[in-house]
């Protein structure tokens, strides 16, 4: 059987303005770069719409107990990857609440393993290894839209119920798994032809980057524009939650760090409990109250 051609995939073209990258100066290669990472923001931009859509998705799983899961091979792979392991640090949130699957496994990670996004049936079975189901979501990345083990998961996702979201750098390819949700940001051909770790991958990180983040927002783990829900796990986050105590509460820097050390590192319960005048379990109750939202709990 012939494999399917994918010279006419946007991702694939040619870019006539780096045909001469070889014989170009170090500045002039610069130049063009930056101006075609550029075109990666507006892509993102024009796929607000959707992306808000795959947003409400992630709420409501969250709020259900559900998970979310990225699945990508690759470039695109590592970025899911990449960005769930940053939730437990940023948002205190727990390590399986946001997961990502890359084909080939974790080995994968530091060492391509090109042939393995080839796998159909990894794909399948990595989503039956995590159990994932109706209350769960599924954001499969392809920045080239083909990859089989990507489309394999999504499938295997939507027979489970779970809820699906395709993020694809190029127009619709044959055979799409029919998600709930397609993000397509087209960045157009690569400076490098065919190097979707470029502007297409800066693309996906853009957007991994408002799904995590403005989905943990909704779920009141930011007061106005401050992580009030860092895990305070090494010196540098011990100091900004300080800080954050010292901006809300008006609080001098050792007074700070004497009331996160009495809520347990916990930055929200803290602020509570100077509002309030109240000890660390009374200020969690309080929290409680408002599930978990900083902004009703000390406006109480």
């Amino acid at each position: 059987m012939r494999t399917p051609t994918r010279d006419h995939l946007l991702t694939e073209l040619r870019l006539q303005a780096s045909t001469n990258l070889d014989t170009m100066s170090i500045q002039d290669a610069i130049a063009l770069m930056n101006r075609h990472d550029a075109l990666a923001t507006a892509a993102v931009a024009a796929e607000a719409g959707n992306i808000a859509k795959a947003i409400d998705l992630v709420v409501t799983a969250f709020q259900n107990k559900g998970r979310l899961f990225y699945i990508g091979a690759g470039t695109s792979g590592r970025l899911g990857v990449l960005d769930a392991s940053e939730c437990p640090p940023t948002f205190r949130t727990d390590p399986q609440m946001v997961q990502g699957i890359i084909a080939g496994g974790e080995a994968a990670m530091f060492k391509a393993q090109e042939g393995a996004e080839d796998n159909a049936d990894a794909g399948a079975a990595a989503v039956d290894e995590k159990s994932i189901g109706p209350n769960d979501v599924v954001m499969g990345i392809a920045a080239g839209g083909t990859t089989p083990f990507v489309h394999s998961a999504l499938r295997r996702a939507i027979e489970l119920k779970a809820k699906t979201i395709f993020l694809s750098c190029v127009q619709p390819v044959p055979d799409e798994p029919p998600v709930d949700v397609v993000i397509r940001p087209l960045t157009g051909p690569e400076v490098l032809t065919g190097s979707t770790r470029l502007k297409a991958g800066t693309a996906t990180k853009l957007v991994l980057n408002q799904i995590t983040t403005i989905a943990m927002v909704q779920l009141g783990k930011c007061y106005e524009n401050l992580m009030v829900d860092l895990k305070a796990s090494n010196q540098k986050l011990k100091d900004r939650a300080a800080r954050i105590i010292t901006i809300l509460t008006g609080l001098d820097s050792t007074s700070a760090i004497n009331l996160l050390g009495q809520a347990n590192g916990h930055v929200k319960i803290a602020v509570v409990m100077h509002h309030h005048q109240v000890d660390a379990l009374a200020a969690q109750k309080i929290l409680e109250q408002y599930n978990g939202q900083l902004r009703g709990a000390i406006q109480k």
